[in-house]
């Protein structure tokens, strides 16, 4: 899969540079497909598409209906071509096959077909009785939009920009990770043939010279970024000299709460792959476990053997739950990560290396530390591998301090038999997502994080928000609707 071209004002068109960029396989360590190396006139040409189509082109004037069709189009072509995604995402990196047709692609066109429903019911215009006499009040595209999509769920995140850009009526540059471009590739073979106006999406996978040049681009009215939170920072204070609207999803390290009254054989099914999905590269993954100190051995006992049997290798293979990270610097920063928690004292109990016999491939074996205190550096920073923490709490008030006790506020959970003792620790966390005795995000609810884990929301309605401007139209006293 060779490209030497970008999707640009609907159509693809020859990159500007002659360098390229190679997309290694995680797993194999072999070339699997290139893309150009996009330049800064690359990237004003997918700028100067979308303005064009959004100033000027019928995108932001069609009805809601008739871009919610095309937006349903979109997501019906994606779900035919659902393994095709699959199998090239978890090529590309390193996703278990298993968490891939769930996890990248259908939740993806979930949030698609979520975003589509909404654009058909909401009320992008409205008469409201003020006091001095009727106002309607409009909310309209917010304009140029730059989507900015990490490698760990290329598809889905895609689609929490895409989603609600087309809804708003606004258009949009998405920038892939170099890392995975090959799928967001195939996403404008799609939207090619979608009837979708030209310029509406234009995809241009570049690095992170280039990505600046987009955030900072003075034609591009919102950015929507997802990943770290040292890039969040930078993007985020561009955006507030040049008074952009930006959405910013970042980091996580999430508490799972393990209360006293509920069953282990239930629990660690469960929280296990909310702790390891996606080879633990995953903002929202539940890596810090807390256990009471009445229960604690017993939860180390029974997470060590979860996690001993967490079965690794090939992530093609539909029986593989963690497969390699994406790339060899992820593994070194990992593997660092495992090295500081061992020098400060955490007891490795499973794992901590790489899986014996395989020589090729970044993988690392999924690792549990106990006797981990909240202030340690495996507690504290977000690893994005396959290292669990189990740290221990006396009451639930202090397991409560403890979850709160981190600059992120993405996820969390808690696990117990009493719902409303559950609900009562949830009111009390300060986390943007929050489970009782499981894992999820509901595409109708807003999606994000307090503290250094973002600011905005994704998803549901405030998503939508997000994408637009709202403006209030003074009518005289006597106007009546038409």
């Amino acid at each position: 899969m060779n490209y030497d071209s970008f999707f640009i004002g609907g159509k693809w068109v020859t990159a500007t540079g002659s360098d390229i960029v190679d997309v290694v396989s995680p797993s194999t360590e072999e070339i699997i497909g290139s893309v150009p190396d996009a330049t800064f006139a690359d990237m004003d040409k997918a700028v100067a598409a979308a303005r064009e189509a959004f100033d000027l082109g019928p995108w932001p004037r069609m009805s809601p209906a008739d871009r919610a069709d095309i937006m349903a189009s979109v997501s019906a072509s994606i779900t035919e071509r659902m393994d095709e995604f699959a199998r090239l995402i978890s090529t590309e990196n390193g996703c278990p096959y298993s968490f891939s047709v769930m996890g990248q692609v259908f939740a993806a066109t979930a949030v698609l077909d979520y975003f589509t429903g909404l654009t058909r019911e909401f009320a992008f215009e409205e008469i409201r009785q003020g006091m001095m006499g009727p106002t309607m009040v409009r909310h309209e595209g917010v304009g140029v939009a730059a989507g900015i999509i990490p490698w760990n769920v290329p598809l889905f995140i895609a689609m929490l920009k895409l989603g609600p850009a087309l809804a708003s009526g606004s258009t949009i540059v998405l920038k892939p990770a170099p890392e995975t471009p090959l799928d967001a590739n195939l996403l404008a073979e799609i939207l090619e043939s979608s009837g979708l106006p030209a310029g509406v999406v234009n995809i241009v996978p570049a690095g992170r010279e280039v990505g600046e040049h987009l955030v900072r681009h003075p034609d591009v009215n919102k950015v929507s970024f997802t990943g770290s939170t040292v890039a969040g920072r930078k993007i985020g204070a561009i955006c507030g000299e040049q008074l952009k609207r930006c959405t910013l999803e970042l980091g996580g390290k999430s508490a799972a709460i393990i209360c006293d009254d509920t069953d282990l054989g239930t629990v660690i099914p469960g929280l296990l792959p909310a702790a390891l999905m996606n080879n633990g590269q995953a903002c929202v993954a539940q890596t810090r476990i807390l256990a009471s100190r009445n229960r604690y051995a017993e939860v180390r006992d029974a997470l060590a053997e979860a996690v001993a049997a967490y079965k690794v290798g090939d992530p093609l293979d539909p029986e593989t739950e963690c497969g390699p990270l994406v790339a060899e610097r992820q593994r070194d920063r990992v593997e660092h990560y495992i090295a500081a928690g061992v020098a400060e004292g955490a007891s490795l109990v499973v794992g901590g290396g790489r899986p014996a016999g395989m020589d090729k491939g970044w993988f690392v074996e999924p690792t549990l530390f106990a006797d981990v205190d909240n202030s340690m550096t495996i507690a504290q920073e977000e690893i994005f591998g396959p290292v669990v923490a189990l740290i221990a709490y006396d009451t639930e008030e202090d397991a409560v301090a403890i979850a709160n006790d981190s600059d992120y506020g993405l996820s969390g959970s808690v696990w117990t038999d009493d719902v409303e003792k559950g609900l009562d620790i949830a009111r009390r966390v300060r986390t943007g997502t929050y489970t009782i005795n499981g894992f999820g995000m509901d595409f109708g609810s807003p999606f994000g994080g307090f503290k250094s884990s973002g600011v905005g929301r994704e998803l549901g309605p405030e998503g939508l928000g997000a994408f637009l401007e709202d403006k209030a139209i003074c009518l005289p006293a006597d106007y009546q609707a038409g």
